[in-house]
């Protein structure tokens, strides 16, 4: 019976370690949008910047046979967009929501435009090398806990150490504390000699790179391929979960295993045929559990004071 295997200790072992992998392209996307916002700047563009991340990430694996090589174009692709967005939004002062909303259509149509013109429509999408896992010597062994948490490939360990350096960056840094006054208090930011444009296209070129690095993660790390509409509603996920962790990259990490985990079992409970549940209620169920998450957080939730409105420098 199905719900006898979901008892079983190796189900509940490769579903957390499963989930974790899972989390990981949302977690950078995450991570990179709280640094973005802390900077007052909205990006609502995550999932064209994801999209052409994980194109881009594709395309120079394919290339070069070098997924290292795809990482960073996937960085370079999402700090390419983060630029014009920056452009848009710190620049020009556009408005932040049409600016976000026009970089999902531009990420996720070039991306779309660009693969089929490269490699066609075919039943059998063309695959590249990915990392493989790599058991961190003794604690691998540890039980329960070593095959969970220390047999991963490379870009886990990697996002887990930038949930760190962005917490320390924007928390123990004067540098981050620039960040965070230019997003409450932009006007007096600039009176303090700090050059509020200048933290805002920084924060917005970085963060829009860490989510093309999560694209990235997701074609690379993980499918190994490209898909149209692979992201599937991911960038939407690190969006509202950037509500949900109040801005903290510490609490991003939570809400991007919650998703990870979810999104594991959907996958698992299609595997071991659960008859009587639709299959797109499976699917649906990581962007349930995420709302309800959300929800249950919104209300603690302050956002910066000057997130979303272009910063007009008064005349003397």
């Amino acid at each position: 019976m199905p719900w006898q295997l979901i008892l079983r200790e190796s189900f509940i072992i490769a579903l957390v370690a499963s989930g974790i992998r899972l989390a990981i392209p949302v977690l950078l996307a995450v991570l990179g949008e709280i640094l973005t916002e802390r900077s007052g700047v909205l990006n609502l563009g995550l999932e064209g910047i994801m999209a052409l991340g994980a194109f881009a990430g594709f395309a120079v694996t394919f290339t070069t046979g070098n997924p290292w090589s795809g990482i960073l174009a996937g960085l370079a692709a999402g700090a390419v967009m983060g630029l014009l967005k920056a452009y848009f939004s710190v620049t020009l002062k556009t408005n932040q929501v049409i600016a976000g909303l026009s970089l999902v259509m531009l990420g996720q149509g070039l991306a779309a435009f660009l693969y089929r013109q490269i490699y066609g429509i075919s039943e059998r999408p063309p695959r590249i090398p990915g990392f493989p896992d790599l058991a961190i010597p003794v604690l691998s062994e540890i039980p329960y806990l070593g095959p969970i948490l220390f047999k991963h490939n490379v870009l886990v360990y990697l996002a887990l150490l930038l949930v760190f350096v962005v917490w320390f960056v924007l928390f123990r840094t004067t540098w981050g504390l620039k960040v965070r006054a230019v997003g409450e208090h932009p006007s007096a930011a600039e009176t303090s000699g700090i050059s509020v444009a200048g933290i805002r296209y920084a924060c917005t070129v970085i963060g829009a790179a860490l989510t093309g690095l999560g694209g990235a993660a997701l074609s690379v790390g993980q499918m190994k391929l490209f898909l149209e509409n692979m992201i599937a509603g991911r960038g939407w996920i690190a969006i509202a979960l950037v509500i949900f962790a109040r801005w903290r990259p510490e609490l991003a990490l939570a809400g991007a295993l919650l998703f990870g985990l979810a999104d594991s079992l959907q996958f698992r409970f299609q595997a071991l045929g659960f008859e009587k549940l639709p299959y797109e209620f499976l699917l649906m169920l990581p962007y349930v559990l995420t709302i309800v998450v959300l929800l249950g957080g919104a209300k603690r939730s302050a956002a910066p004071a000057a997130l979303g409105e272009p910063y007009i420098k008064e005349e003397k």
